[in-house]
């Protein structure tokens, strides 16, 4: 028999003092992507800076699909002020070796001219930085190098030993990497369910750059907006739309998370299987690679998913290998767009939320989900990304149709149950950071959509430029600001400590490209491989 969340709930809320300062810890790790660009708000078509280090090997500074779009990696800390902390000394150390180029703080992209502005990410030239560059010349050919300039925050997530301990003694098994598993699966399961919840508080793109339509086939209810700028009108998140990263043939995979097992086989069976369309494009015309192959995904990361199962892989481990090996270590949330309102790109009270929204997930029953109840899932995510803040907008779910207000009342009823239990007496951050939400469930108003879109309407009757004017006020709040983590000697020894790593990776390889390929996608296929 499954445990309900209000059983899951009582259960903790009868924990002692030390019980529960153990299973209260939390484990995150944000990843924040920006694009670096000129005083003028242009993409930047500069190089990545030796000074950052090596994009192949730094711990904490690399780039995602282009040499103008930075990622920022923070380690895995139990603290969110820790976390935040760090992640502004990144930005500073950035700052610092960037010049006057600025790093553009929402998720759809800047005024691009034309492709040609956008380098694709250099990682050096060993094989498997080649292979990272060839993945990205995929990428290009199959869906367009502008749509890889949007950028998002990725929330990495997972509870302490001590809570799967207690978990595992409710359901009376036995705590190990299948349970745990099982149960990340059920999490990722109820997120599906809930997803929407999502683009509606945090999404932050409703509008964008005309320049953008010049480089998609999407076809949206565009308005003009003044300034450059065109909008959809009650669109919260135009990141997560058909603008940003979509396969079609991806659909067709029909990848399942109902269990490990069949989620590995669905993204095995994709990275092998051969796709027509994606063939045309060629894999190499002799020593020029126009992508790493001519499969539905080039690798398991092609997958696009608001959420996904991880294992940190060992080396020479693919992803499924990863999980495989060891199970589910943690999740990654990917359905967050950039904060425009954090200089950093998102705050405390949104990755309290988070915190309080994936235990709610984590904790509650998660029956198995059909195919056709994964579609419906995604069309209520699609319904609130392009409409999320229309009146009286409803969605479709296992409950049947219902209104968007109804079903945040419910969920909020829930949470603010757990975030009275991680709270203290001393300190009631959880429940501030829920309340702070609440007035957004009746006015869609107060959303993070509508107060950009806002900000918006008031610079065009400005003359005014929004994006650029926020990068400019938060390199200045942060370059005026000092270190709070991190020293400039960890700093500079992290990026020459790369660029070493990165010179010994390149020395130490062995035959073609082309055979290395050929060899990574042996091991690949072969699950025995994994070490």
């Amino acid at each position: 028999m499954s445990i309900q969340f209000s059983d899951r709930l009582a259960h903790f809320r009868a924990c002692d003092r030390a019980q529960r300062e153990a299973v209260t810890k939390i484990n995150r790790g944000i990843e924040r992507e920006t694009l670096r660009i000129t005083p003028s708000g242009e993409l930047a078509t500069s190089m990545h800076p030796e000074s950052l280090g090596s994009t192949l090997t730094h711990p904490l500074i690399t780039t995602d699909y282009a040499e103008a779009l930075l990622e920022f990696i923070t380690p895995v800390e139990t603290s969110i002020e820790t976390t935040l902390a760090q992640l502004r000394d990144i930005h500073r150390f950035t700052y610092q070796n960037i010049g006057n180029e600025l790093l553009w703080p929402l998720s759809m992209p800047c005024y691009v001219n034309d492709t040609s502005d956008i380098r694709l990410a250099h990682y050096g030239d060993s094989h498997i930085g080649k292979m990272k560059t060839t993945y990205r010349q995929g990428l290009t050919h199959r869906y367009g190098a502008v749509m890889q300039t949007i950028a998002g925050v990725h929330f990495n997530w997972s509870v302490s030993d001590a809570m799967w301990a207690e978990l595992a003694k409710q359901d009376q098994v036995k705590d190990s990497s299948a349970y745990r598993s099982d149960r990340y699966f059920g999490l990722i399961r109820n997120f599906k369910r809930w997803a929407w919840v999502i683009p509606y508080f945090f999404g932050a793109s409703p509008v964008l750059c005309k320049s953008f339509l010049k480089h998609s086939y999407a076809e949206l209810d565009f308005h003009e907006l003044g300034g450059g700028m065109v909008y959809v009108p009650y669109a919260t998140s135009l990141r997560m739309s058909d603008l940003g990263y979509t396969n079609k043939e991806q659909a067709a995979l029909k990848i399942s998370y109902n269990s490990i097992e069949d989620y590995v086989a669905g993204l095995r069976r994709a990275v092998f299987t051969r796709s027509e369309s994606f063939a045309d494009f060629g894999v190499r015309n002799g020593e020029q690679w126009n992508q790493l192959n001519a499969n539905i995904l080039q690798i398991e990361n092609e997958f696009y998913s608001p959420i996904r199962p991880k294992r940190v892989a060992e080396p020479s481990e693919t992803p499924t290998q990863a999980l495989e090996r060891g199970g589910v270590q943690y999740i990654e949330v990917r359905a967050i767009d950039v904060n425009p309102f954090s200089s950093v790109g998102i705050t405390a009270e949104q990755m309290r939320f988070l915190d309080l929204f994936l235990l709610y997930c984590l904790w509650s029953d998660s029956p198995a989900l059909s195919l056709e109840q994964q579609r419906l899932t995604e069309s209520n995510v699609n319904r609130v990304v392009l409409k999320g803040r229309e009146p009286g907008l409803t969605l479709n779910d296992e409950g049947g149709e219902v209104s968007i207000q109804s079903r945040l009342r419910q969920l909020f009823d829930e949470l603010a149950k757990i975030a009275t239990w991680l709270d203290t007496d001393d300190n009631t951050d959880y429940q501030q950071a829920l309340a702070a939400l609440v007035p957004a469930i009746e006015n869609p108003e107060l959303t993070l959509s509508a107060k950009l879109l806002g900000h918006y309407r008031q610079a065009v009757e400005e003359y005014r430029q929004v994006g650029l004017g926020l990068a400019v006020k938060y390199k200045q709040e942060l370059e005026s600001s000092d270190l709070e983590y991190y020293s400039a000697a960890d700093f500079k020894a992290m990026a020459v400590q790369s660029l070493e790593e990165q010179k010994a990776i390149e020395a130490a390889d062995r035959g073609t490209f082309a055979e290395f390929l050929e060899n990574y996608f042996l091991r690949a296929l072969d699950k025995k491989n994994a070490p």
